[in-house]
């Protein structure tokens, strides 16, 4: 029998009021009140880091982080995330290493119907959102359900990914466009 935790992460329907994800939110809500008010840095990411499904080594976020689950969220290696971080985790979020993420960022995988009647009787789904390497985001970035980012992704502030884009871009706008490729060979060398 399939659990609705193993529905929610594969992106199908699933009842937000099941109680095994009840309990959950409830007690990442008490966790994450706790660990961001804590001022010391090593303490409050070690804490974070035990709610997460996989971090790397090097691994600091700022405080004010919110997630839902934190089963589904997945961090490479060297990720520096800003003052208040918001991932909203129905689906795995994967971020590739050295990630850097500005302040007031949100990635959200809940994916709620466009048609009423399905919203009023609560049909949660969602999409997965995937981050590759060396990733950079400005201030107030949104990515939406769904999105994959390719390596070497550069989004400007304030923008709202709406679909996936591939290797060495800037993106900017709302919704989100290229604006410029970036030459990355050197890095490649290195």
């Amino acid at each position: 029998m399939t659990t609705e935790r193993e529905k929610m992460t594969a992106g199908e329907s699933f009842n937000q009021f099941d109680h095994e994800l009840i309990k959950r939110r409830i007690l990442v809500r008490k966790l994450l009140q706790k660990i961001n008010n804590t001022p010391d840095n090593e303490e409050r990411n070690t804490m974070i880091k035990g709610l997460l499904a996989e971090t790397g080594a090097e691994f600091f976020v700022e405080s004010g982080l919110q997630f839902d689950y934190g089963f589904n969220v997945h961090i490479g290696n060297n990720f520096f995330g800003n003052y208040n971080l918001t991932l909203l985790d129905s689906c795995p979020i994967r971020f590739g290493k050295n990630c850097y993420i500005g302040p007031n960022c949100g990635l959200y995988t809940n994916i709620h119907p466009l048609n009423a009647r399905q919203r009023i009787n609560d049909v949660e789904l969602g999409a997965p959102i995937t981050i590759g390497d060396n990733a950079w985001f400005g201030g107030n970035v949104t990515i939406l359900p769904g999105v994959t980012l390719g390596n070497n992704v550069v989004v400007g502030a304030g923008a709202v990914v709406t679909k996936s884009f591939g290797d060495d871009v800037v993106l900017a706008g709302n919704p989100a466009r290229v604006i410029k490729t970036i030459d990355n060979h050197d890095l490649e060398e290195r």
